[in-house]
């Protein structure tokens, strides 16, 4: 029974926070990360209860890496929300055209679409694949490592998508509740956890799906997409079948990039060391 609600709940708790915090007028600023610490948790508890595989669970060493590159995570999206609102802040944007219950599907298409491209271009170009390499090192995926990321990485990823959305003149109500449903699906994606979305992995991302992104066989790699999987589909990067796993997850070269517990090492080695384009899948 909780694998079959487990992800409905959580859509539910997503839709109901953003029809909320629209009401009543909440802080973005203090939402945002609020809803993602609760969806941390909500996720880490379900990797104990309902865990695709058990031996992805972090070790107590893996849970303090993962939690200081984390934090590192959180400064650099910090830092890409207020390189963005400094550069709208100069460059005025026309009032949104459209009612709100029209802008937020827009918004979460468009941003959705940004960010699919923004991801395969961290795999397909060689300077950005050098930071979003850095990712993919370990070999294991669970909630606890989607916070494993250069910050320049998400400098880009995170500053390119909400530049855009910005500059298109979306509101900053439609921004924060299509931004709640990334967050989530963002999450939820890398999440350690055994549910199956059926039919539904043709529309929505999944775990499913990105634990194949994350295989060390590119031919089955592909899946850039977080929240949304028809860019996929639409790009051709799209490889998930029913029943389908990775064969192993990580990076087939991994000494071209530090081990994920040397976290100084990772934010310096762009500039020391080439990371080899193993994971590069222009293809697939």
């Amino acid at each position: 029974m909780l694998r079959l609600t487990a992800y409905p709940a959580l859509l539910t708790a997503t839709v109901l926070v953003a029809t909320a915090a629209l009401a009543l007028g909440w802080d973005p600023a203090k939402v945002s990360p609020s809803f993602l610490v609760c969806v941390v948790l909500y996720l880490a508890v379900l990797e104990r209860l309902i865990p695709h595989q058990p031996e992805w669970h972090p070790s107590a060493a893996e849970w303090r890496w993962y939690g200081a590159h984390f934090l590192l995570t959180m400064a650099a999206s910090a830092t890409a929300q207020f390189l963005v609102t400094t550069v709208v802040a100069r460059v005025a944007t026309a009032e949104p055209a459209l009612p709100l219950w029209a802008e937020i599907p827009l918004t979460l298409l468009c941003g959705s679409l940004a960010g699919y491209l923004a991801h395969r271009l961290g795999h397909t170009n060689p300077l950005l694949w050098r930071l979003h390499g850095v990712h993919h090192v370990p070999r294991k995926v669970n909630v606890a490592n989607n916070g494993v990321n250069h910050v320049l990485d998400i400098v880009f990823a995170q500053g390119s998508v909400q530049l855009l959305l910005a500059l298109a003149g979306f509101s900053p109500e439609a921004v924060l509740a299509a931004g709640l449903l990334t967050t989530t699906q963002g999450y939820f994606v890398h999440a350690n956890v055994d549910v199956r979305i059926g039919r539904l992995n043709h529309v929505l991302a999944s775990p499913e799906q990105h634990r194949l992104h994350h295989s060390v066989d590119l031919r089955e790699a592909g899946h850039y997409g977080s929240d949304l999987s028809c860019w996929d589909h639409l790009f051709g990067s799209f490889t998930w079948r029913p029943g389908r796993e990775p064969v192993a997850v990580g990076l087939s070269g991994p000494s071209a990039f530090p081990e994920t517990g040397a976290v100084l090492a990772n934010l310096v080695h762009p500039w020391i060391r080439a990371g080899s384009p193993d994971h590069e899948t222009g293809s697939a």
